[in-house]
């Protein structure tokens, strides 16, 4: 019984691990993209002439 409660609780873990991973990855893409994309706002703000 306690290999079986064993076995459960480490797929648990690698689960956890392998989605803290994508989640990880995902915030560190998206925010790239953001200061990307915020550079390229601020550099377009100085060509406009109003």
């Amino acid at each position: 019984m306690s290999e079986k409660i064993y076995k459960m609780v480490s797929r648990a873990g690698v689960w956890n691990l392998v989605l803290g991973i994508i989640v990880l990855v995902t915030g560190i893409a998206a925010g790239t993209m953001l200061i990307i994309n915020g550079g390229k706002l601020i550099k377009q703000k100085y060509e406009i002439m109003i």
